[in-house]
């Protein structure tokens, strides 16, 4: 993202170059004086060092279109929709709501544009939707991952769907070992006591 300046004092306005000057006297040195938040931009009541001459400056966020890099090298916009419509591929026949991609692209999208590069790989896009897939249907998630990962066998699937098998084996452990501990954790007192007092009941 980018800010750029649009300069009005009276009659007069101009764009703003990197370094503001007051429309009265061309000194490029101003002080804030005022500054309001207006509607996709922030307005700012500025008073030139110089000759005191007050105007008014709108700062406002341009929006720089995140770039993506095809397995070709050749670069386009980064599109939502065509993104949802490859997904809505993947989950075909599968309970999988249009609410639940739409939001999951969106996320994608926030992240990428959080990390503040303006190009990113189609593989990067792909192995994020890959991870999210993951943890909403695993059908969809091996024919997404077909397309991305380019397979070409049926070693391919099947080496997939052999690591989905053991990440739900380790989830199922992880979850027996939680509710052993639980259970370890909920003894009643009185038996504790009763065994601490060499008693029984």
């Amino acid at each position: 993202m980018c800010v750029s300046d649009i300069i009005a004092g009276g009659h007069y306005a101009k764009k703003a170059s990197d370094i503001m000057k007051c429309p009265e006297c061309g000194c490029d040195e101003s002080k804030v004086i005022d500054s309001r938040p207006t509607e996709n931009k922030v307005r700012r009541r500025r008073e030139c060092i110089n000759c005191a001459f007050r105007f008014t400056t709108y700062e406002i966020i341009e929006e720089i279109p995140l770039m993506v890099i095809k397995k070709d090298n050749s670069i386009e916009p980064f599109d939502r929709e065509k993104l949802v419509d490859r997904l809505c591929r993947a989950t075909v026949k599968r309970p999988v709501k249009l609410e639940t991609l739409e939001n999951m692209v969106e996320e994608i999208a926030a992240e990428l544009k959080n990390s503040l590069q303006r190009e990113v790989t189609s593989e990067k896009i792909g192995e994020l939707a890959l991870h999210k897939l993951k943890e909403i249907d695993d059908v969809a998630y091996i024919r997404f991952a077909s397309v991305y990962r380019d397979f070409n066998d049926v070693d391919s699937f099947m080496r997939i769907i052999s690591e989905r098998k053991d990440d739900k084996n380790k989830g199922a452990h992880g979850r027996e070992s939680v509710i052993k501990q639980k259970r370890c954790c909920t003894t009643p007192f009185f038996l504790l006591g009763s065994h601490l007092c060499g008693r029984s009941i």
